[in-house]
């Protein structure tokens, strides 16, 4: 796995996997928090932040997905890297459809933002990556933090009043957040990059076992904590949008489909047409991300073609109680 040492990119610093064949995900770094305190190093402020994230990426996908509800695009800059991963890492090649400079530096590769913000950093280089352009330096990669930030601490800049981490709900929103991560979020990676049948199997029993499960809690409710949207239904709805495409395919994920699911299909529909939320999806760079950017997986970088899936479809969940936030559904109708 490449990654920096010492500030030093280097091509052969990190496996995903361990000796028993289990995939291994490395703690991100950078940590700091933005904070409505006046105590505070990072400040929230309207034009101070730059967030650097990949539409193929699931993680970077939440922190979209969060500004687009809150409405911070005016008040939180993007720059988008090429899906591909390669030698390289993250690279900014805005002659490619979805694809951006680098709007602070102009760098090329993302990994030189990394080694700006820390000389001598030893770290995978991930995305998202929340900027600070008044200290020049990262405050946070780590992109559960990042979506909690953008949700709670930037209300006075956000065009929408949207509350996705409601007080009375918090700690269950939590909960549901640290349930879904390891079997679903971080599941399919486990399928996917285990090197023995061991690791698989029991990636895979967790992933489906955890589906089951709340495809069966949604037969009564709209949203995962209730009849309110949160922060856990992002979290969640990054990775089911990804799953028919990529995962089921890509990471042997096949048991089922998520279409073939009663309740979390038309779910899914149900958050892809929450007014802000289908747009931060971009298919294209999702499937050619997977496709091509591992090559132990798919060493001949063939993009598989299907599915064609319409999430436009009608999902009949306004049956049950909840509704999005009223903010979003006028902004929407304006």
């Amino acid at each position: 796995m490449n990654m920096l040492v010492d500030g030093e990119w280097r091509t052969d610093a990190h496996e995903l996997t361990g000796d028993d064949g289990s995939f291994d995900r490395q703690e991100t770094t950078f940590r700091d928090w933005v904070q409505d305190d006046p105590d505070a190093r990072f400040q929230p402020e309207s034009d101070r932040y730059h967030l650097y994230v990949s539409y193929a990426c699931p993680w970077a996908h939440r922190t979209l997905v969060t500004r687009a509800l809150k409405g911070l695009e005016d008040a939180i800059s993007v720059s988008v890297v090429d899906p591909y991963r390669g030698e390289d890492g993250w690279q900014f090649t805005p002659g490619k459809e979805g694809c951006t400079h680098d709007h602070v530096h102009g760098v090329d590769y993302l990994r030189e933002l990394y080694v700006q913000a820390d000389p001598d950093v030893t770290c995978r280089v991930t995305v998202p990556v929340l900027w600070d352009t008044e200290e020049d330096t990262i405050v946070n990669n780590e992109s559960e933090e990042i979506m909690r930030m953008l949700d709670t601490e930037f209300d006075e800049f956000a065009d929408h009043t949207v509350d996705l981490y409601p007080d009375g709900d918090q700690a269950e929103v939590d909960r549901i957040i640290d349930d879904i991560y390891e079997p679903i979020n971080n599941g399919v990676y486990r399928a996917g990059f285990a090197t023995e049948q061991g690791p698989y199997d029991e990636a895979v029993d967790e992933l489906f076992g955890a589906l089951t499960h709340w495809d069966d809690v949604l037969a009564d409710q709209r949203y995962l904590a209730g009849d309110r949207l949160t922060e856990a239904d992002i979290a969640m709805f990054t990775t089911l949008v990804r799953f028919d495409n990529v995962y089921h395919t890509h990471f042997m994920c096949n048991v089922q489909y998520i279409r073939e699911f009663d309740n979390l299909w038309p779910y899914l529909r149900d958050l892809y047409q929450t007014p802000g939320v289908g747009e931060t999806v971009d298919m294209d760079h999702i499937t050619e991300h997977y496709y091509t950017t591992h090559p132990d997986v798919n060493p001949h970088r063939i993009i598989a073609r299907g599915p064609d899936l319409y999430f436009g479809a009608p999902h009949d969940r306004d049956e049950l109680a909840g509704e999005p936030p009223a903010a979003l559904v006028s902004s929407a109708k304006r």
